[in-house]
C-alpha cells in the first residue's frame, strides 16, 4: 500500500506520466512534506525547484515557501528576507528566537538576523543594540559571538548606525586579542567600511598597522585579503603614505606568500587612479622620480623572482607605471618592463604546471597594454611573441595568438611584419587532430586574417586550405570561416562555407551555411568597385543584391520557432535596403546627364519660388533619397535598441551602419537641398585614435574624408552640378569598398535575456474578450519574470522594466454617444524594478465606450547606464465594454416612454395627409 502511495505521489509531482495544474501539484508536494517518513519529506523538498521552473509566479512561490518554512522554521525565514524585508511579525520572531535556549534555533535566528539586516533599515536599527548586548554579554559563548559579529557588517544604512557599529568593533579588536576574534572583527570592520564609504581611509590605516606589527601570519593574511578588497572597491581613498607603507612591508618581509599577497594589492592599485596619487607633486615638496621610488624598486626586485606569481605582479606594476606616467625620460623603466615581460614569457611557456597559464595571461595582458600605451615598444614585444610561438606548448600558443591579434588590431602597421612568421608556423603546426591543435588552427588563422588586413593573397589561402583539409574537422573549419567573415575576408569565408554544405545532417544547418555562403559571395562582389567608375558600381551592387536575395531566402528557411534568427534577418534586410538605396542614388546622380532639366525649368522655379526646381526632376529624387537614408538610419537605431544581448563590437557595427546612412543624408542636404543652412560642427572630425577594430578605423577614415569633400564643395558651386553628383557617388563607393564585418552576435549569442509576462484577469480562451461594465474601471495586473541564459549580465544588466499599456477601440456596439476622446483610449506607462527577477504592477483602465477594445502591453528595459532597450514581449488581450444594468434600465424606460409619443405624432401626420 505504501509503495502505491509513493508511486502516486511521484507521478502527481510531475515526474510521471500524469500532468497536473499548479495548485494540484503543490497540494501533492504538501502531502509529501507532511508525510511521517523522512525519505518522502526529502523527496518532496527536491521536487520544489521543478515546480518553480514550471510555474514561476509569486502566488504559487509564496505559498510553497510558506510550506517549506513550516519545515525549516527560522532558517527558511532568513532565506525569505529579500522577499519580505519589512514584515514586522518576522522581525519579532527573529528577536524572540535569539533569546531561545535551543542552540539550533539561535543559530537559525542569527542567520535570519544577518539576512534581514542586509535588506531592512528598520530591522537593522532595531536589532543593533540587541546584537551589541549579546556580543558584550559575559554569558554569551565565544562561538556564538563569532557568529554574531558578522551581522555588524550590515549596519551601513545610515551614518549614526555605522558609527555605533564601528565603535563596538573597535572595542572588540582591543578587548579580545585572540586570533579568531581579531580575524572576524577585522574582516567585519572592512566590510562595514566598504559598504558605508565613511571611514575607509581609517580602515586602510588600521589594516596596515596590523600587517606591520602583528606577528601572527593568519592576521597578516587577513589584513592583505581585506586590503585587496578595498583596493578593488575604493582605490581613490588610498593615499601616497598608504602605498608607501605597503611597499615597505613588502620589501621587509622574508615570506614569499605574504610578499605575493602585498604585490597583488599593489598591482591592483597600479592600474587605478591611486598610482597617479603616488607620483603626484605635493605643494611644498619635491616629487620623487618614478625611477627612484620604493614601488619601482620593489617591482624591479620582483620581476625576476623564482616565484611566478611574484614575478607576474612585479611585471604588472612596472607596466602600469610605464603606461600611466607622463614623463618622457623613462627609457630605463621601459626597458625593465620589456625585459621582465620577456623573461616571464619564456618562463611560463616552458612550464606545464597548473598555475603557469594564469601567469602567462597576466604577462600577455601586460604586453597588450604596453604596446597600446607605448607604441614604440610594440615591435620588440611582437618579435618576442613570434620567437616563443615556435617553441611553446599548444595551450600557450593559443593565448599568444590572441595577444598578437589584439596588438595587430591596435597597431595595423605591425601586421605585414608578422605575416611571414605566422605562415611558416601554420605550415608546421602539427598533424594531430587534438582539441588543442584545432583551437590553435583557429587562433592562428584569426591572427593571419588580422595581420593581412585586406584581401588574402593566393598563397596564404592555399596554405590555410591545405592545412584545414589535412587535420581539421568541420567545426574548426566553420569557426575559421566565421572569423574570416568578422575580419572582412569574404572570399576565403565563401569557399570555407561552400566546403561545409555537404557535412551537416540538419536542413536548418544547411540553409544557415548556405545563407552565409551567399552573404559572403554578395560582399565579395563589392570588392571590384572602382572610384569614378559609376556604371561598374551599379553592376557590382546589382550582382551583390542578387546573392543577398538568395541568402535571405536561405536564412528565412534556417529559422525555427526556438531560434527565429530575428537579429540576423533584420540586419541582412537592412543591408539589402541600404544597397538598393545606394544604387538608386547613383542612378539619380546619373540622371543629371541622361535626363537634363527642360528648357522651362527656370520659369517653373521662378513661378514656384523654389530655385532648386530649375534642376528638373533630380531635385525631387534627391529629396526622396535623403528621406530614404534617414528612414534606414532610424531602422538601424531600432535594431540597436532591440539588441539588448549583443556584445559591444556588434552594437558598434550597427552604429557604424547607421552613421553611414546619416552621412549620405547629410551630404545630400549640404550639397544640393539646403547648402545655406548646412552645419558641419556636429559632424566634425572624430578621429580614429580610439577605434577598436580595423573595420571601424577604416569606416571612420571614410567618414572624415567624405565630410572634408562635402565641406569643400558646400556653397562653392550652384546646385546641382556634376561636381556634386560625383562627390555623392564617390562617397558611396568609398563606403562600400570597406568590407562589411559580420560581428559575433550574428553567429553567437553569449548572453540571453527574455521577459515572460502574465496578465490578470485573463480569458480562458485568448480569442474571447473579458467582460467589464462601462461605468467601472478594469484593474489590470501585470506580472513578469526575467529569464536568463547561462551567463546572466555578461554585457549589461536590467535595472528597471518599463511597461507600456495602451488600448484602442476595435468595434462599437449600441448607440452612438458623444464621449470625450480621452475616454476612448488608454495610454499608460510605469517603471518597475525587478526583485529577484520578478516584477509586478497594476493599471486602472477606463472603457466608457461600449464595444470591443484591444489592450496591448509592451515591455522594454533600462540598463544600469540608463539606456532603454526595446526587448519586448508584446502581449494583447481583448475587453468587451458592456452597459451597466442601471443605465440600461433607465434607457429602456426612456425608450418605452417615447414610443407612445412617437406613435401619436405618426397618427397626426397621417391625418393631415
Amino acid at each position: 500500500m505504501a509503495s502505491n502511495s509513493t508511486k502516486s505521489f511521484l507521478a502527481d509531482a510531475g515526474y510521471g506520466e500524469q500532468e497536473l495544474d499548479a495548485n494540484s501539484a503543490l497540494m501533492e508536494l504538501d502531502k509529501g512534506l507532511r508525510s511521517g517518513k523522512l525519505g518522502e519529506q526529502c523527496e518532496a523538498v527536491v521536487r520544489f525547484p521543478r515546480l518553480f521552473q514550471k510555474y514561476p509566479f509569486p502566488i504559487l512561490i509564496n505559498s510553497a515557501f510558506l510550506k517549506l518554512a513550516d519545515v525549516f522554521r527560522v532558517g527558511m525565514l532568513g532565506s525569505l528576507a529579500s522577499i519580505i524585508p519589512e514584515r514586522k511579525n518576522a522581525h519579532h520572531s527573529i528577536r524572540q528566537s535569539l533569546d531561545s535556549h535551543d542552540n539550533v534555533e539561535v543559530e537559525a535566528a542569527v542567520f535570519a538576523a544577518a539576512n534581514f539586516s542586509a535588506q531592512s533599515k528598520d530591522f537593522a536599527v532595531g536589532i543593533c543594540n540587541k546584537i551589541s548586548e549579546m556580543i558584550q554579554g559575559l554569558a554569551t559563548p565565544v562561538d556564538l559571538k563569532l557568529k554574531l559579529i558578522p551581522i555588524l557588517q550590515h549596519m551601513h544604512h545610515d551614518a549614526i548606525l555605522a558609527s555605533s557599529a564601528r565603535q563596538l568593533l573597535q572595542q572588540l579588536v582591543t578587548s579580545y586579542p585572540s586570533t579568531k576574534m581579531v580575524i572576524v572583527s577585522l574582516h567585519t570592520f572592512t566590510l562595514l567600511a566598504a559598504s558605508s564609504l565613511v571611514d575607509t581611509p581609517k580602515q586602510i590605516q588600521l589594516l596596515l598597522q596590523y600587517l606591520k606589527n602583528d606577528p601572527r601570519k593568519a592576521v597578516k593574511r587577513l589584513a592583505i585579503q581585506d586590503l585587496k578588497l578595498l583596493a578593488n572597491k575604493t582605490p581613490h581613498t588610498w593615499s601616497k603614505e598608504n602605498i608607501q607603507a605597503l611597499c615597505e612591508c613588502a620589501l621587509q618581509t622574508p615570506y614569499d606568500s605574504l610578499k605575493l599577497g602585498m604585490l597583488s594589492v599593489l598591482s591592483t592599485l597600479s592600474g587605478t587612479i591611486a598610482i597617479k596619487h603616488y607620483f603626484s607633486i605635493v605643494p611644498g615638496n619635491v616629487s620623487s622620480s618614478p625611477r627612484s621610488s620604493d614601488l619601482v624598486k620593489l617591482a624591479q626586485e620582483c620581476c625576476y623572482h623564482n616565484n611566478r606569481g611574484i614575478a607576474a605582479h612585479g611585471v604588472r606594476v612596472l607596466t602600469n607605471i610605464t603606461v600611466s606616467c607622463q614623463e618622457k625620460d623613462l627609457l630605463a623603466l621601459e626597458q625593465d618592463a620589456v625585459f621582465g615581460l620577456e623573461s616571464l614569457l619564456v618562463l611560463c611557456s616552458q612550464d606545464d604546471s597548473p598555475g603557469a597559464q594564469a601567469t602567462l595571461k597576466i604577462a600577455l595582458n601586460c604586453m597588450v597594454k604596453l604596446a597600446k600605451g607605448r607604441p614604440h615598444l610594440s615591435q620588440s614585444v611582437v618579435e618576442t611573441l613570434l620567437t616563443q610561438l615556435h617553441s611553446a606548448q599548444d595551450a600557450d600558443r593559443i593565448l599568444m595568438c590572441h595577444c598578437l591579434a589584439a596588438i595587430a588590431m591596435q597597431l595595423p602597421v605591425l601586421g605585414d611584419g608578422m605575416l611571414g612568421d605566422l605562415m611558416e608556423l601554420y605550415k608546421v603546426i602539427g598533424r594531430s587532430a587534438t582539441d588543442k591543435q584545432q583551437e590553435l588552427l583557429v587562433s592562428l588563422a584569426t591572427v593571419i586574417f588580422v595581420a593581412s588586413q585586406k584581401a588574402l593573397s593566393v598563397e596564404v589561402k592555399a596554405v590555410i586550405k591545405q592545412q584545414l583539409e589535412s587535420v581539421s574537422n568541420g567545426w574548426t573549419v566553420y569557426r575559421i570561416a566565421r572569423q574570416a567573415s568578422r575580419m572582412g575576408n569574404h572570399d576565403m569565408a565563401k569557399e570555407l562555407y561552400q566546403s561545409l554544405l555537404t557535412q551537416v545532417a540538419s536542413e536548418h544547418f544547411y540553409f544557415w551555411l548556405n545563407s552565409l555562403k551567399e552573404f559572403s559571395h554578395a560582399e565579395q562582389c563589392l570588392t571590384g568597385l572602382q572610384e569614378e567608375n559609376y556604371s561598374s558600381a551599379l553592376s557590382c551592387i546589382a550582382e551583390s543584391l542578387k546573392f543577398y536575395h538568395k541568402g535571405i531566402a536561405s536564412l528565412t528557411a534556417a529559422s525555427t520557432p526556438l531560434n527565429p534568427l530575428s537579429f540576423q534577418c533584420e540586419f541582412v534586410k537592412l543591408r539589402i535596403d541600404l544597397l538598393q538605396a545606394f544604387s538608386q542614388l547613383i542612378c539619380t546622380c546619373n540622371s543629371l546627364k541622361t535626363s537634363p532639366p527642360p528648357a522651362i525649368a527656370t520659369t517653373i522655379a521662378m513661378t514656384l519660388g523654389n530655385d532648386l526646381q530649375r534642376c528638373g526632376r533630380i531635385s525631387n529624387q534627391m529629396k526622396q533619397s535623403m528621406e530614404e537614408f534617414r528612414s534606414l538610419a532610424s531602422r538601424y537605431g531600432d535594431l540597436y535598441q532591440a539588441s539588448f544581448d549583443a556584445d559591444s563590437a556588434t552594437l558598434r557595427n550597427v552604429e557604424l551602419q547607421q552613421q553611414s546612412c546619416l552621412l549620405i543624408s547629410h551630404a545630400i542636404e549640404a550639397l544640393i537641398l539646403d547648402p545655406e543652412s548646412a552645419s558641419f560642427q556636429e559632424y566634425g572630425s572624430t578621429g580614429t585614435a580610439h577605434a577598436d577594430s580595423e573595420y571601424e578605423r577604416r569606416m571612420m577614415s571614410v567618414y572624415n574624408h567624405v565630410l572634408e569633400e562635402v565641406e569643400s564643395l558646400n556653397r562653392k558651386y550652384t546646385p546641382v552640378s556634376y561636381m556634386h553628383t560625383a562627390c555623392l557617388c564617390n562617397a558611396i563607393i568609398a563606403l562600400l569598398k570597406v568590407p562589411l564585418s559580420f560581428q559575433r552576435y550574428f553567429f553567437q549569442k553569449l548572453q540571453s535575456t527574455s521577459i515572460k509576462l502574465a496578465l490578470s484577469p485573463s480569458p480562458r480562451n485568448p480569442a474571447e474578450p473579458i467582460a467589464v461594465q462601462n461605468n467601472q474601471q478594469l484593474a489590470l495586473k501585470v506580472e513578469g519574470v526575467v529569464q536568463h541564459g547561462s551567463k546572466p549580465g555578461l554585457f549589461r544588466k536590467i535595472q528597471s522594466v518599463c511597461l507600456n499599456v495602451s488600448s484602442t477601440l476595435q468595434s462599437k456596439s449600441g448607440q452612438d454617444y458623444k464621449i470625450l476622446i480621452d475616454n476612448m483610449t488608454n495610454e499608460m506607462e510605469q517603471r518597475v524594478e525587478p526583485h529577484n527577477d520578478y516584477f509586478s504592477t497594476q493599471f486602472l483602465l477606463n472603457f466608457a465606450v461600449l464595444g470591443t477594445h484591444n489592450i496591448t502591453v509592451e515591455s522594454s528595459v533600462k540598463d544600469a547606464n540608463g539606456i532603454v532597450w526595446k526587448t519586448g514581449p508584446r502581449t494583447t488581450i481583448f475587453v468587451k465594454s458592456l452597459e451597466d444594468p442601471y443605465s440600461q434600465q433607465i434607457r429602456l424606460q426612456q425608450q418605452q416612454a417615447q414610443q407612445p409619443l412617437q406613435q401619436q405624432q405618426q397618427r397626426n401626420a397621417y391625418t393631415r395627409f
